[in-house]
Formats: structure tokens, sequence, C-alpha cells
């Protein structure tokens, strides 16, 4: 079985994103990075799909988890290692 794609929509200067990012790599969970940052067609993307303004903003597939608090609550309760492995 292949893991569902992890999505970080974030912005450089954000210590929120650079917490989530870390929290992932930690884990050695591949994740693709779209900085919305000077970016309008990307935010507008992460707008649609999260409906939240704020960055970060993760999704494991198509999945919604939220920003960085969220992702932390995730992986303490060990919703997130059953999210990626497709439970």
């Amino acid at each position: 079985m292949t893991r569902p794609p992890i999505t970080v929509y974030s912005a450089a200067w954000c210590p929120y994103c650079q917490r989530a990012k870390a929290l992932l790599a930690d884990k050695k969970l591949a994740f693709a990075e779209i900085d919305v940052e000077g970016d309008p067609k990307s935010r507008a993307e992460m707008v649609a799909r999260s409906g939240q303004r704020t960055v970060p903003q993760i999704f494991i597939g198509d999945r919604h988890i939220g920003g960085c608090d969220d992702l932390f609550e995730f992986a303490a309760s060990g919703e997130l290692e059953r999210l990626i492995q497709g439970d």
C-alpha cells in the first residue's frame, strides 16, 4: 500500500510552518511544500481546499488536518500514523 501524499501550505517566515515541517521530517514523512507567500494562485487554492487563510494548512491525501497544533495533536493521539498507514 502506498502512503497518501502529504501537502503543507506554508510561508517561509512562519514559525508554525517550521514546527509542522520539522515534525514531519522527524517522523521521516515526505511532504510537498507549497509556499503561498507572494503566490496568489497557491493561496487561493489553499483557501478553497481548507476554508482557512492562515498557514500552515496540512493535508494528508484529500483529508484536511488543519494547522500546526492540529498536526501535533494527531501525532500525539496516534491518528497521524493511522492516516499515513491508510487505516
